[in-house]
């Protein structure tokens, strides 16, 4: 059997994960969504967290999971903002251990594109009066047109949401998760801060460069003092995918500007940045294909060696072929894979990848019967 690259073992700062086929974090929108367990994840959240460990991937980053219950995505998304939950969210790190992986958790603040409800139901933000609640930005811009106009945030609160950060990171490494990741893309709270598109502030959290990546840095600098040995790892959108599209005549976050930050994190301490793109419009145009992204990966990647850094890359977007996963690895483009929707159908797909890059199973005792039908 070969020794694919995919299956080769990959180490960010104190952990080892058993390979580079990762699960990037997607809502179930089934945590508990009201009372004093608000925010903890459910019996779901663990046998779904466990399968997928267990079938074979080398990490799970836990779904989004709010620093505060009015960061959340939605009224039924995980929240960790308070040390009550700790014990919750220890549970499914277990369970994901146990399934022989890496566990990590993306903690993140919604911001304008909070209140919404479940995932498979309408997209539109949720009434105050029927469970949803008053959305907060750096600027009073909606997110599309009809949306309430956020809260401006003002210095004391964003302080707040930074120290939410913070505490929010203590309690996953509390509950033995092996590192965290901030959620810095797809139009959130720390993207809305970084792309001009929603962030046109004239005070020290906005304007520049230097002002718009000032939230994500004092974020990244304080997180990494509670973290200690575990890592620290972030998902960027490389691109807002307006200056691909200059007819549209909109601002917004640039790759130029994504590697730019990239190597100002590392030097904060960051140790790891999961590549993807788009978010802060709701009608760009985006060239989705096989693949899309990997030129997000391969420019910060590229960039960060450039520069000394070792600091692994993943990407994620419409991989879908063994075969395509393994060439983004082997020619340097990334140095971890992210198969979102393969592993929503089947837990078991990195074995179905094994088997395509003829490389030995990796099953528990109780499942080896079924080797002869992958």
């Amino acid at each position: 059997m070969s020794r694919a690259r995919v299956f080769q073992p990959i180490s960010v700062r104190s952990v080892t994960a058993r390979n580079r086929l990762w699960m990037p974090p997607m809502c179930m929108y089934s945590a508990i969504s009201e009372g004093a367990e608000l925010g903890a994840p459910t019996d779901w959240h663990r046998h779904h967290y466990f399968t997928r460990a267990l079938g074979g991937v080398g990490a799970v980053i836990v779904e989004a999971t709010g620093v505060t219950p009015e960061g959340r995505i939605s009224s039924h998304c995980l929240s960790l903002h308070d040390d009550a939950l700790i014990p919750a969210f220890a549970t499914l790190a277990d369970a994901i251990h146990q399934g022989g992986a890496a566990a990590f958790i993306q903690l993140g603040h919604a911001g304008r594109k909070a209140s919404r409800p479940q995932g498979w139901l309408d997209h539109g933000p949720l009434p105050i009066g029927e469970g949803g609640w008053e959305t907060v930005a750096p600027s009073p811009i909606p997110f599309a047109e009809g949306e309430p106009t956020p809260h401006e945030l003002t210095e004391d609160e964003i302080w707040q949401i930074i120290e939410a950060f913070v505490q929010a990171a203590r309690r996953a490494v509390e509950a033995g998760f092996d590192g965290v990741q901030l959620h810095g893309a797809h139009g959130y709270l720390i993207h809305q801060f970084l792309s001009p598109a929603s962030n046109q502030r004239t005070d020290a959290w906005g304007g520049t460069f230097d002002g718009r990546t000032r939230f994500v840095r004092e974020i990244t600098r304080r997180v990494r003092e509670v973290c200690g040995d575990k890592a620290l790892l972030i998902r960027l959108s490389a691109t807002d995918w307006s200056a691909e599209n200059p007819a549209d005549g909109r601002p917004g976050w640039t790759l130029e500007e994504t590697v730019a930050l990239t190597s100002l994190l590392v030097e904060d301490g960051m140790d790891m940045f999961c590549m993807s793109s788009g978010g802060s419009y709701p009608d760009v145009k985006i060239p989705a294909g096989p693949g899309y992204q990997v030129f997000g990966s391969q420019a910060v990647r590229a960039a960060l060696r450039d520069q000394g850094s070792a600091a692994p890359v993943s990407v994620c977007g419409l991989i879908q072929a063994p075969e395509q996963g393994e060439q983004i690895l082997v020619t340097g483009q990334a140095d971890v894979v992210e198969v979102a929707r393969g592993l929503l159908s089947d837990p078991m797909l990195p074995q179905v990848w094994r088997s395509h890059l003829r490389c030995d199973p990796e099953l528990p005792p109780q499942y080896q019967r079924s080797l002869k039908r992958l």
